[in-house]
């Protein structure tokens, strides 16, 4: 069986999981009485230090009902280059809600606050697109897994309170920053608006993603999520599969992370430069081909030819996810792989 690095997301439910999700009690969402979704939106919500939840079938519309509760359409959503909400959601935000979106480029997605000072047009006038919105990515996708640092949270929350806009925490994989830093999740939580965090990205669920905000933003929400079709009936099955992940799979994240490091020490020993291992934090490895001979397409051709699934982002850039269905002696077989073609040139 083919060792697959394409993402944490191509997890399968694991059979204590299957069990969960088999014995869930269920009602009809729509109408709000289904208590294996009411029950894991309150507890999401609390662990995030929010008032409620709504559960999504994916981590995109989370973050898009986010953005809408912030930015009225002509209004500006603000945030790096890279994000995961400009970068690789289809323009959902201008196409469902008419916002348009100021970026900059931030190396390894690392949030600096005097980027956002520069960038930003608060209540810019008649002429002018005005900012309402700024969105921050914890741990950082295209950035490598980078986790931002508190400090710069807490500046930027100063910030925006200053000047009046509102902030919107994509946190797909906020857990693996919390597994790292040990902060807590709800002293991240309380520092935005609004929180998206991802069951399905790490944590090992087949799907799901919960939005909390206050609870007035939430009945918005929920109105949205109805309104793009994404009301949901005896959805408790799903949501008995995204408690499960967060009662037993957490912590193990760490695991993750440490297999991950290898991955990046093996590659970066047999080509000094595709990846710097002191950057990669969490659980995601970028490779920068750059420096070698291999086009990203090649490369992860040979790599699948001999049973690694690698993901191609760019022309010269892969990336590497690990996650709860590859062990230490497929991290093992991983590094032996990689490390091979990364020392050769293709045939």
């Amino acid at each position: 069986m083919a060792i697959d690095l394409r993402s944490d997301t191509v997890t399968k439910p694991t059979a204590a999981m299957r069990t969960a999700m088999a014995s869930a009690e269920v009602g009809d969402d729509v109408y709000g009485d289904d208590p294996s979704v009411n029950a894991l939106e309150a507890r999401v919500a609390a662990l995030l230090g929010h008032e409620a939840g709504v559960f999504t079938p994916t981590g995109s519309l989370a973050n898009q009902l986010g953005m809408r509760l912030h930015a009225k359409p002509g209004q500006e959503v603000a945030t790096d280059l890279q994000a995961h909400v400009v970068r690789a959601e289809l323009g959902a935000a201008a196409a469902f809600s008419g916002i348009t979106s100021r970026t900059w480029d931030a190396p390894r997605g690392l949030l600096d606050v005097a980027q956002v000072r520069e960038y930003v047009r608060p209540s810019a006038g008649p002429y002018l697109v005005s900012t309402t919105c700024v969105v921050v990515e914890n741990t950082h996708n295209f950035g490598g897994g980078t986790i931002q640092p508190l400090e710069n949270l807490i500046e930027l929350r100063a910030f925006v309170d200053s000047v009046g806009i509102r902030l919107h925490l994509d946190g797909a994989r906020l857990w693996n920053a919390h597994v790292v830093t040990g902060v807590p999740l709800a002293t991240y939580g309380e520092l935005f608006d609004s929180v998206s965090v991802c069951l399905s990205k790490g944590l090992g669920a087949p799907i799901g993603s919960v939005l909390v905000s206050s609870a007035a933003n939430v009945s918005e929400a929920r109105v949205w999520r109805k309104r793009y079709g994404a009301g949901m009936r005896q959805v408790g099955i799903l949501a008995a599969a995204g408690t499960y992940a967060i009662d037993n799979h957490v912590a193990r994240l760490a695991d993750d992370h440490v297999r991950a490091a290898r991955l990046a020490e093996a590659c970066a020993s047999a080509a000094p430069g595709v990846v710097e291992p002191s950057y990669v934090q969490t659980n995601i490895v970028p490779l920068d081909l750059t420096a070698t001979t291999w086009d990203a397409a090649t490369f992860a051709a040979a790599a699948r030819e001999r049973g690694v699934l690698v993901s191609v982002l760019g022309p010269r850039f892969v990336r590497l996810v690990t996650h709860l269905d590859v062990d230490d002696a497929g991290c093992a077989l991983a590094c032996e792989v990689l490390a091979a073609l990364l020392g050769s040139a293709p045939n």
